[in-house]
């Protein structure tokens, strides 16, 4: 990843969060990942959450030009 987000053999991961799904988000991810063979799910949730977050960062910081 970028933008300083450090890889797990650096920093641990010690900060649990949890979510639900309702029935068709539960089945639109496990037919994802039936799809493209993911084995690690949680590694597919952090990745995506955390791609977005920079993403919406880069987009939100201020430029010099619009």
């Amino acid at each position: 990843m970028k933008s300083g987000v450090s890889h797990s053999k650096k920093q641990p991961r010690v900060h649990r969060i949890s979510i639900v799904l309702n029935d068709s988000e539960k089945r639109a991810l496990d037919k994802y990942c039936d799809k493209y063979t993911v084995k690690n799910r949680s590694k597919l949730i952090r990745q995506t959450l955390m791609q977005n977050i920079l993403k919406r960062f880069d987009q939100d910081n201020p430029t010099l030009f619009d």
